[in-house]
């Protein structure tokens, strides 16, 4: 007679190892084993056996005491110890439960409810810059399954009722044989209700629910982002026979804003000065949120210095203070130029070439690299 292995060793688990350590080692070895999906393989159907023999002895806090101080000799029925009887059979049977659900498809094994909830809606909703930092409230019309008011869901027509089904006997539920095991899985005939209309509801035709358009008043927050939602608890779905509905999500789309971009808190903008702004200096009014601000612009700017508005951003849902206004200086050359205009420009650039490392550095400094570069 084949010598039995630890079972310690079958489990591939350590002596000290939890109850929850065990069943996780067992549910792997099941799985992996389990005859029907190694249709043919004695070696598989042996490793299964192995690794259930392992499990029922483990999992009983008695018998592993006893397996612990005597070994095999300890549990054996014929040696007087405990024994792989039915007091154990709790603990397997729940793990294998479990073990079916994945092997035979998400839980059928369990059976399912008659009841069930209504499915969860999505509104994408498209509001302006303005409506998101302020906050507003907006009606939106959606498309939903609610309750049929003629039957009030339960899909027969007013004056007769639904019949057991007679595959079920109203259980909802049926018992299949896999090999030699039975699992538990919605009655194909009634789809897990229990009952069968015979005498549909001319409205819903059966269904118990109708498709309708309802109104919601939606309240948007100051704050709210691109992406943020607003859940709608029960305006969703309604529920089958009886169950809950589902609820709304109402996801915030941002519409592109001629002036802003936003970028979390902060917002930010362009604006163009003048040439004759830019190299002397000025102020100039940069438009805000709440209305406009007024900047001061130092003598010499330069295209993409940034000025920051500090608190003239958006405060955000979940933010203690309102972000930034990071303006973007970009000076504008002038179009369209008279020839007197042309006349001062060449003047001036004339000026400048004759002393170009004071006036024009950035423009000196460049080209002094690109001869560098060639010259290396």
């Amino acid at each position: 007679m084949q010598k039995k292995r630890d079972y310690y060793e079958v489990l591939g688990v350590a002596r000290d190892a939890s109850e929850e350590d065990i069943k996780k080692a067992y549910r792997k070895l099941a799985m992996k084993h389990h005859p029907d999906r190694n249709p043919g393989s004695k070696e598989a159907e042996e490793k299964f056996k192995e690794a259930k023999e392992a499990y029922e002895i483990l999992c009983e806090p008695q018998k592993r005491r006893a397996y612990d101080a005597y070994g095999h000799a300890g549990v054996h029925p014929n040696m007087g110890g405990m024994g792989a009887d039915a007091a154990g059979f709790g603990g397997f049977a729940e793990a294998f439960g479990d073990i079916f659900s994945d092997i035979f498809g998400g839980g059928q094994g369990r059976g399912r409810s008659s009841v069930y909830r209504g499915a969860d809606l999505r509104y994408n909703l498209e509001i302006t810059l303005e409506q998101a930092a302020r906050g507003t409230e907006t009606k939106i019309r959606i498309p939903a399954m609610e309750t049929c008011e003629t039957c009030h869901g339960s899909g027969a027509k007013p004056g007769s009722q639904p019949k057991t089904c007679e595959t079920c006997h109203g259980a909802g539920t049926v018992r299949l044989s896999q090999g030699f095991f039975s699992i538990q899985q919605a009655c194909p005939t009634c789809q897990g209700s229990g009952k069968m209309v015979t005498d549909p509801c001319g409205t819903c035709r059966g269904v118990g629910r109708v498709k309708k358009h309802k109104t919601l008043s939606v309240k948007i927050p100051a704050g709210v982002d691109e992406g943020d939602r607003i859940r709608l608890s029960g305006e969703g779905e309604a529920g089958v026979n009886g169950g809950p509905a589902g609820d709304l999500y109402v996801v915030m789309h941002l519409k592109p804003h001629e002036v802003f971009q936003r970028d979390g808190d902060d917002l930010h903008c362009q604006m163009p000065v003048s040439f004759t702004l830019a190299a002397l200096g000025g102020e100039i009014e940069i438009p805000t949120l709440e209305g406009s601000a007024k900047v001061k612009v130092p003598a010499e700017t330069q295209t993409g210095q940034v000025f920051r508005l500090r608190g003239k951003g958006i405060k955000g849902v979940r933010s203690s203070y309102a972000g930034d206004l990071m303006c973007e200086v970009v000076v504008e050359t002038p179009v369209r130029l008279t020839e007197r205009q042309k006349e001062l420009l060449r003047e001036l650039e004339d000026i400048n070439r004759a002393d170009g490392s004071r006036h024009n550095p950035r423009s000196r400094s460049f080209m002094e690299k690109v001869r560098e570069f060639f010259a290396g």
